[in-house]
């Protein structure tokens, strides 16, 4: 239904048309807007009926968008400390907390509307989406010490204080790599020059015996059949980034870890 033309009366216009109208004594331009009237009130109540809104959106479709008022800053609640007795070593009083004061309510009640407005229209409520870092269970954990203060030190700043230990703070860095990384040893050797002896320094525990570990041929299975990448793909990304492995050898790799998955299940069964 085409919204009608909105009828704009006075209280006084309107109290002299509904005179005209009982006594039965209406113009042509009386009936011309009587009949805007009615049909201004079927086209109220179809919206309401088909519509089914609520009162704000209802006003905002009759009316338009209302301009917003500018929400008033918080006011942050401070300790109060009352003065002690009247000797020479007065001592402070107990804190007391200053009451949440109407603006503080109004402008939570406000954040709140607001939250619940974005919720109705299908987005995300202010301040939401991010991730806690207790969310990056995989991440590496590097402890950052302080290189000048130490537990029990006096405080650089005020002199007579002593540095208590805090809970640790956590900051989170995402960083990329390849599917593959690869570590280069530099083996130290020394040969003897009377009977060409060579000697060879040993590599870490952490290197390994195989140039591929087990974690590397399964991130090569789960590229293949759980990401869908294709062989040829891994090789390109790879040699891209300084990291090469042919397509043949990530074949023989997967099929290392099939023939292990398969003799396991044989085993087991």
């Amino acid at each position: 239904m085409k919204r009608p033309e909105v009828v704009n009366l006075s209280p006084a216009d309107g109290e002299a048309l509904s005179e005209r109208l009982e006594s039965d004594a209406l113009s042509a331009e009386d009936r011309r807007l009587l009949v805007q009237v009615v049909r201004l009130l079927v086209w109220l109540l179809f919206a309401l009926q088909e519509a089914q809104t609520s009162l704000r959106r209802f006003r905002t479709l009759l009316f338009g968008k209302l301009p917003q008022a500018p929400q008033a800053p918080a006011v942050e609640t401070a300790p109060v400390v009352g003065a002690g007795d009247g000797g020479s070593g007065a001592a402070p009083a107990e804190a007391t907390e200053v009451p949440q004061t109407a603006t503080t309510r109004s402008v939570a009640r406000s954040q709140g509307g607001a939250g619940r407005e974005a919720e109705r229209r299908g987005g995300h409520r202010p301040g939401q989406g991010r991730l806690g870092a207790e969310a990056y269970a995989g991440a590496e954990r590097l402890a950052c010490r302080h290189e000048e203060l130490r537990v029990g030190e006096r405080c650089p700043v005020c002199g007579p204080g002593r540095l208590d230990a805090l809970p640790l703070g956590v900051e989170m860095r995402i960083d990329g790599n390849a599917l593959l990384s690869a570590i280069r040893y530099e083996v130290e050797k020394r040969r003897c020059s009377a009977g060409g002896a060579v000697f060879t320094a040993q590599l870490p525990k952490e290197a390994g015996a195989e140039k591929y570990s087990p974690r590397a041929r399964a991130v090569l299975v789960l590229g293949r059949y759980y990401l869908g990448l294709p062989l040829s793909r891994v090789q390109g990304y790879q040699a891209m980034l300084g990291v090469p492995v042919p397509d043949a050898t990530q074949w023989d790799l997967r099929h290392e870890v099939a023939r292990v998955a398969v003799m396991t299940y044989a085993i087991r069964t």
